[in-house]
């Protein structure tokens, strides 16, 4: 699985050089999650969470999340993770928080597309990317976008590609962390 999941991870990965997490105030790992395809499922083939409301309460947010997100965030909680959204949507972070809570899901951090573009440009980029993490303090990013890795691949931030069908997608996030994590210490 270790070799599997370092395929998905770009190239600047604790087994090519030795990771340097960002300096944060809690000293907890912090990782993110786009949302589209990636922790919602608009597809009827995705396995969806049951909820922890009534349906009619899901529908009327209408967003349907990914099966085995709820269980995945636990484990990261019970493991120490930070755990952030990070989305190019316009989705407000308090309608994001009010969404995951009807799943049991607490967030610390969110990231919309306003935010990310008020964050500003670094100096030594000629151009802000669609997302870029390290603005934010987050060590990993899980996205489905081939894109997104690309410019992590580019940028040096690291990005854990998800396909929206891939089955085992809880597993390579959870062995992810932990080769990142094993080699913090």
């Amino acid at each position: 699985m270790v070799q599997k999941i370092r395929a998905f991870l770009p190239s600047n990965m604790p087994h090519s050089k030795p990771y340097t997490p960002v300096v944060k105030c809690d000293g907890r790992f912090r990782i993110s999650f786009d949302l589209d395809d990636t922790l919602t499922s608009h597809c009827c083939k995705v396995p969806t969470e049951q909820g922890v409301f009534p349906g009619f309460i899901h529908r009327w947010f209408g967003e349907p999340l990914r099966k085995g997100t709820a269980s995945l965030i636990q484990e990261l909680r019970r493991k120490g993770c930070s755990i952030w959204i990070y989305t190019s949507s316009g989705r407000s972070p308090g309608y994001i928080r009010r969404w995951l809570l009807l799943h049991g899901i607490m967030v610390d951090g969110v990231v919309n597309g306003d935010i990310h573009r008020r964050s500003g440009k670094p100096r030594f980029l000629n151009r802000l990317p669609s997302k870029f993490p390290p603005s934010f303090g987050i060590d990993l990013h899980v996205d489905d976008s081939e894109g997104v890795k690309m410019e992590g691949d580019e940028h040096g931030f690291r990005v854990l590609r998800i396909d929206p069908y891939d089955t085992h997608w809880t597993e390579k996030v959870l062995c992810a962390v932990t080769l990142l994590s094993s080699a913090r210490t």
